[in-house]
């Protein structure tokens, strides 16, 4: 007979109990049972193992190199069988309750506010709260359960699920086109009229690259300088002048030909580092299910392949 089939949880819980407080009494008031009883437990569990775990005398219980030894595997047996029994209770709860999402500005509007309303009826115990905004968010300050931001992840104290790096493109109108000509190199850029957006970091600064190459700034004088990017995007549609946007604002407008991508044999960006969007909240051990299933939901919306990007 396998006396190692005669170990279980409680047996490891129970051991871990006792490591931790060198005491047979303390941890049977507290489990509830009586001391000789969680002694039997150990001294069972120590022939089981073949092993002894603690040196016994009449002051203190003391673990031995073994018990050592043991204490780590027991702790990562426990630990993992908590993980799946909370993943096992997740499949039978319902995600519910109030969730704060800050976006920014108008990726939420044009990849998170359209996709809700499956969302909510897919978890329509859900209640949600969108706030968009394009400066920085502390989610422990501003009570936020959940970002969704564009730019390089650095910070370890926050966790992230990555959907996809950022592309930007440099695109004009086909009537800007055909009146002001096509590039045929960036440093003809100075040359055509730009329409620059301006956050609150300042005017981004436009940067072109050949493949593999290293990144060249190109400055600039602005024909259009503005905070809002649909304002920008407008002008462009109009013909007014030359943008530097992501793939997800401009997709669109590239496959529907409403504007034509420039320099197409080059790389533009507005940083050197690549930008990733995800969704970010606190680095915890366990993210509440809530979490989960939003992100798992824009995962599956967004695609391995961003849409915008196909």
């Amino acid at each position: 007979m396998n006396l190692t089939n005669s170990i279980d949880i409680r047996t490891l819980r129970f051991f871990i109990s006792v490591y931790n407080a060198q005491n047979f009494s303390s941890v049977a008031r507290k489990e509830d049972v009586s001391a000789s009883m969680i002694s039997r437990t150990i001294q069972q569990l120590e022939d089981a193992l073949g092993q002894q775990l603690f040196y016994r005398n009449t002051r203190a219980i003391t673990p031995t190199e073994s018990g050592k030894l043991f204490f780590e595997y027991a702790k990562r047996i426990t630990e993992q069988f908590d993980e799946a029994q909370k993943a096992l209770q997740d499949k039978t709860i319902e995600p519910s309750g109030l969730v704060r999402i800050n976006t920014p500005v108008f990726f939420g509007q044009r990849h998170i506010a359209p996709w809700l309303a499956g969302l909510s009826e897919r978890y329509p115990r859900l209640l949600i709260e969108l706030i968009q905004t394009d400066e920085f968010i502390d989610p422990l300050r501003d009570s936020t359960d959940l970002i969704f931001r564009i730019g390089t992840l650095t910070d370890s104290s926050f966790h992230a699920r990555i959907f996809g790096t950022q592309k930007y493109h440099l695109a004009a109108s086909p009537s800007y086109i055909a009146k002001y000509g096509a590039l045929d190199h960036p440093k003809e850029l100075n040359d055509h009229k730009c329409l620059v957006y301006k956050g609150f970091e300042g005017p981004n600064r436009w940067l072109v690259r050949k493949p593999n190459e290293e990144w060249i700034h190109y400055p600039i004088v602005p024909l259009l300088a503005s905070n809002n990017a649909e304002s920008l995007m407008m002008a462009a549609l109009n013909g007014m002048g030359i943008v530097l946007f992501p793939d997800w604002l401009i997709g669109e407008a590239l496959k529907d030909g409403k504007l034509i991508k420039l320099l197409p044999q080059y790389e533009a960006s507005i940083k050197s580092q690549p930008q990733h969007i995800a969704a970010i909240y606190p680095n915890v051990r366990h993210p509440p299910l809530n979490i989960r299933v939003i992100i798992d939901y824009f995962a599956e919306v967004y695609g391995e392949t961003p849409y915008w990007q196909d």
